[in-house]
């Protein structure tokens, strides 16, 4: 395809497309499966009752949701099956997810119009809205008598008022009166990592055989293997509430490092937090410990970015999920709630994130990401701009700059608190905001008064509202923006505005022969 001589070299601003075909992923296998035996394997991926499943609920299409670190067992599962479950059944391997591999992929599965999705590895648990999941987490091995001893010396070594056999004797002689007279026992929350669900009743027995004679109660939530999708609704109000769990000052995650520890600290910042890896050995102060010196070092990073989104009056709504229920809501609420205080949005989905990728949307200041709560954290070190979750976004535009510590990661949650205020002030969410426009805000993070751009999306003509597309010169040339426009703007403030016509003021220049070949592998003319 013949090319301008201006425009054969394009190393500059493009790579010729091979890295993409030559690059090798860093993937970290699972190593949970070597050297199993055919018994064993069958018994860690719970063959059997999958087979039963598959049987008993008559699929015929089922696809099998495999992460990365995955992939190698992937085969040996889909024969072990294929085998069992009789003829005319399909199965699918969906290996690459088309977001987080922790959520359940319905959009890939939909492609082959499955009837069940079978997710194999770590979930988040997220509630799904189309196709019912069978979860098969593994099992990995955990010696529960050490793991239990060593959570329960450790947190009694840390309150000594338990350190004698009568703890509880000794805890009312210490408790003021008003606290006597209440007859409250203490609450331990129970959480772990789903790969050890296989052993989740040992570790609740023995944790409540340990605690029996202090008084301390231990509260677990079972996590299902098997979830049918929610009748859909789009209304906020209709939003499944979740299992409430009792508060408490303390809880126990058993589980190594990962995102699901991480978003525990986070989101229960004013607990303790005690962890134990079974995978590590026993050491002291080390495994197991009380991780509360990292929750306030997490917060105060989330905090910063948190200031960052105040400053910005252009936002790009990252839509970071297809298959999670109720994230068509969320997506109309911020909508709404940027619209209402004079900020401009725009909605965009680009799959699985990277710097390069966002890097193209110069002219938004701060992106908003919806997705599962694993995978909303994301660490801006390496983007250009700043990227919140939802709840961040909300306290950023209140009014006061003020934070309780309190961290949302649940979007359904975050629905049901804007809908709980909404109701009990009475108002209107389509209603803009009254601040006046002229008074400046202090930004935290420049230590100056900026004047906020506001943005009108609509405006009221003859009783009805329309949109705004009034264009204005962008230069004395054709050129043309939209007035209220965040990207017409952005591009009129640039130096450089791309490839100019200039028509009638340079030369032609020689033809000459450019690239050819398909997308895998171009022939350079």
């Amino acid at each position: 395809m013949p090319t301008l001589n201006s425009l054969t070299n394009t190393s500059a601003f493009s790579s010729s497309g091979e890295d993409a075909i030559t690059r090798v992923l860093d993937v970290q296998k699972d190593t949970a499966t070597h050297s199993l035996s055919q018994a064993q394997f069958d018994d860690y991926y719970e063959i059997q009752r999958t087979t039963s499943e598959i049987v008993n609920g008559d699929f015929k299409r089922i696809a099998l949701q495999f992460p990365d670190e995955l992939l190698h067992d992937s085969v040996p599962i889909y024969r072990r099956l294929s085998s069992l479950v009789g003829s005319g059944r399909e199965l699918y391997v969906l290996a690459d997810t088309s977001y987080g591999s922790c959520c359940v992929d319905e959009v890939a599965a939909q492609h082959v119009d499955a009837e069940l999705i079978i997710h194999y590895g770590h979930a988040c648990m997220s509630q799904h809205s189309r196709l019912p999941v069978l979860y098969v987490f593994g099992r990995k091995n955990i010696d529960v008598e050490t793991v239990v001893d060593g959570l329960v010396d450790v947190y009694l070594a840390d309150h000594p008022i338990y350190a004698s056999s009568q703890g509880v004797l000794l805890k009312q002689m210490a408790e003021p009166e008003e606290e006597k007279r209440s007859d409250t026992e203490t609450v331990v929350v129970l959480r772990h990592d789903v790969v050890y669900t296989h052993q989740a009743q040992n570790i609740l027995n023995r944790l409540q055989a340990a605690f029996a004679r202090y008084n301390i109660h231990v509260s677990y939530t079972p996590i299902p293997t098997r979830v049918n999708p929610p009748s859909t609704s789009s209304d906020p109000s209709q939003i499944t509430q979740p299992r409430h769990e009792p508060d408490s000052s303390t809880m126990f995650y058993i589980g190594g490092e990962s995102l699901s520890l991480t978003n525990l600290l986070i989101t229960h910042s004013a607990s303790e937090v005690y962890t134990s890896d079974p995978q590590q050995p026993p050491r002291p102060g080390i495994n197991p410990r009380l991780e509360s010196g990292r929750t306030n070092k997490l917060l105060m990073r989330r905090y910063a970015i948190l200031q960052r989104a105040r400053d910005a009056d252009v936002f790009g709504i990252l839509v970071g999920t297809l298959g999670i229920a109720s994230y068509l809501p969320l997506l109309t609420h911020l909508r709404t709630l940027l619209k209402r205080k004079h900020k401009k949005s725009y909605t965009i989905s680009v799959g699985k994130l990277n710097p390069s990728k966002l890097a193209n949307f110069m002219e938004i200041e701060c992106f908003v990401l919806v997705a599962c709560p694993e995978n909303s954290l994301i660490d801006s070190k390496g983007f250009l701009r700043p990227i919140v979750t939802p709840y961040e976004l909300e306290v950023a535009l209140r009014a006061e700059q003020s934070w309780t510590g309190r961290y949302v990661l649940d979007f359904e949650q975050v629905l049901r608190d804007t809908l709980q205020l909404r109701l009990s002030d009475g108002a209107d969410e389509d209603v803009e905001d009254s601040e006046d426009p002229d008074k400046p805000v202090f930004s935290l993070i420049t230590g100056t008064y900026r004047h906020a751009k506001r943005f009108r999306v609509r405006q009221q003509t003859a009783g009805a509202e329309v949109q705004e597309t009034a264009m204005v010169l962008r230069n004395p040339d054709t050129a043309m923006v939209m007035k209220d426009s965040a990207a017409g703007q952005f591009l009129n403030d640039r130096s450089f505005k791309g490839l100019e016509v200039r028509l009638g003021e340079d030369m032609p220049s020689l033809i000459e022969q450019g690239r050819s070949g398909i997308a895998r592998g171009y022939d350079e003319g």
